[in-house]
């Protein structure tokens, strides 16, 4: 696969609109990822400068939140229970993104496992890596 030149000019222009910097706080972590989707909202493909700025910018919102959630070892159930404490998320605020209370309770208590469109419902939800619950 040959690597797309990029427009250093145009690069410039998209890097100062969005100004992105290694992440300290939950606020600029916010902001990185609504920059990343207004890219994806385009309705077009990116082009070579937008793809690098979102690939740069998902590092950068990646790092933070490893940092700042470091539950890549624990179980995917232990995660999201950890998530919902830390916080004050209760088993019904779940629904939504399970679609019944019967199916969250049955995850938490482990009767039943994480499906992967659970799962990136539950990174949406809790604006974490999917990995976390796989």
């Amino acid at each position: 696969m040959a690597l797309a030149t990029i427009d250093e000019a145009a690069y410039g222009k998209l890097l100062a609109r969005a100004l992105p910097r290694v992440i300290k706080t939950e606020a600029e972590n916010e902001r990185l990822i609504a920059e990343l989707e207004r890219l994806d909202i385009r309705g077009r493909p990116l082009t070579p400068e937008e793809e690098n700025l979102a690939d740069l910018m998902t590092l950068l919102v990646r790092q933070f939140e490893e940092s700042k959630y470091p539950l890549g070892h624990a179980e995917p159930i232990e995660a999201l229970r950890v998530l919902m404490e830390d916080r004050g998320i209760r088993q019904r605020d779940l629904i939504p993104v399970f679609g019944s209370s019967s199916v969250v309770s049955d995850v938490l208590n482990g009767k039943r496992s994480i499906s992967k469109a659970h799962a990136r419902k539950l990174a949406e939800h809790f604006r974490v890596p999917a990995g976390l619950f796989i």
